[in-house]
């Protein structure tokens, strides 16, 4: 197979390895693929872990799944994109035919991720074959993709901003809209000021919530989340349930999404949700994270636990709507970005993760 010119790419070699931006040498697309030209792609938390491993993947592999950028060839048998289209990476395309997508889950699909196991590229140090992370390969200059990775991008919205699209804010949207549904005048608190947290603020104030509280580790993101929408902000703490349900006239928010992925937030988003209310989990947490309950509690709180999977949403259906949404100037993509940064600072994003600072960081090529 004819080879490209080698594009630089930020590689995981293997399981806690430090990333390594380097050189690789892309396939011209086959049938049925595409090659992508990126503008930019976000660095999210679930790039870092599958890095440490909380996430399991073939490796090495180049990593980044959140991202758009223009289509710079096509191969054999492609029709839904040309060269010179502008395009939205979906990172867990739907089959169409798994149990899940006949129930219309395609959040759920059991198909999303087979493209992670393909050899997506080589070193072109070494020849090392490489894999595509999370099906896109999105911490690249240039990406190969199955066709059924990429949508259009919507008209109006600078690139650079629509690679968000991809999976912050479809993340964090739904979450809010079709995941905990949640209604006009309903309180809502959001656990973790990252990427994600700043969409589901975003979100919630687009839903009409009338009460949003934002809980973080950091007090420097008080800004970031009130320009999100947050009406309330609280350092988490042992005592962040309480005074949820101090700001909710002592009964607790309506629903509480948590986007931090760990036992003791999941069991404090829970215990700040009212009699009768929901909390939905979009943090990725690792196996050692274990969230007990009693089975009293379970009873008396009638409370909803759920989990939510890419914001149980269906990109080619959401993405027009949060694309409606910024242009009428509802959603701003551009405050979920507190870095813009080149392949080479991505390592230092992941350390910023880490240490809880920051909102998004986004690749701009």
């Amino acid at each position: 197979m004819a080879v490209r010119t080698a594009v630089r790419a930020a590689v995981v070699p293997a399981i806690g390895a430090p990333l390594e931006v380097t050189g690789i040498e892309l396939p011209e697309p086959g049938p049925g693929q595409v090659r992508v030209k990126l503008a930019a792609a976000g660095v999210c938390h679930s790039d870092l872990s599958l890095s440490n491993g909380t996430m399991r993947v073939p490796l090495p592999a180049v990593l980044g799944h959140e991202g758009a950028g223009t289509v710079v060839a096509v191969g054999e048998g492609v029709t839904r994109v040309a060269p010179g289209d502008d395009v939205v990476l979906n990172w867990a395309p739907s089959c169409g035919s798994c149990h899940a997508c006949t129930l219309g889950e395609v959040w759920l699909c059991a198909n999303a991720l087979a493209g992670a196991a393909d050899v997506h590229a080589r070193r072109a140090d070494d020849g090392t074959d490489l894999h595509p992370g999370l099906n896109v390969a999105a911490f690249a200059e240039e990406t190969v993709v199955s066709a059924s990775c990429v949508l259009p991008a919507p008209e109006g919205i600078p690139l650079t901003e629509a690679a968000l699209l991809g999976c912050a804010v479809l993340t964090g949207y739904g979450a809010v809209h079709h995941s905990a549904r949640v209604r006009e005048g309903e309180t809502v608190a959001v656990f973790g000021v990252g990427g994600v947290g700043l969409a589901t603020l975003q979100a919630a104030r687009i839903a009409g919530a009338s009460t949003i509280v934002a809980v973080d580790v950091s007090p420097e993101k008080e800004e970031l989340a009130r320009a999100a929408g947050a009406t309330d902000y609280l350092l988490a703490s042992d005592t962040t349930a309480r005074e949820v349900r101090a700001l909710t006239g002592k009964q607790g928010v309506d629903v509480a999404v948590e986007c931090v992925g760990r036992a003791t937030t999941i069991r404090t988003a829970w215990e700040s949700t009212r009699r009768g209310g929901r909390t939905t989990v979009v943090g990725i947490g690792g196996k050692d994270q274990q969230v007990t309950f009693n089975a009293l509690e379970i009873f008396h709180w009638g409370r909803t636990l759920s989990g939510c999977v890419y914001g149980n949403a269906d990109p080619a259906r959401d993405l027009p709507v949060l694309a409606e949404h910024v242009r009428a100037g509802r959603l701003d993509l551009g405050a979920l970005v507190t870095e813009r940064i080149a392949l080479d600072g991505i390592p230092a994003a992941f350390e910023n993760m880490l240490a809880g600072k920051g909102g998004r960081a986004l690749v701009v090529f």
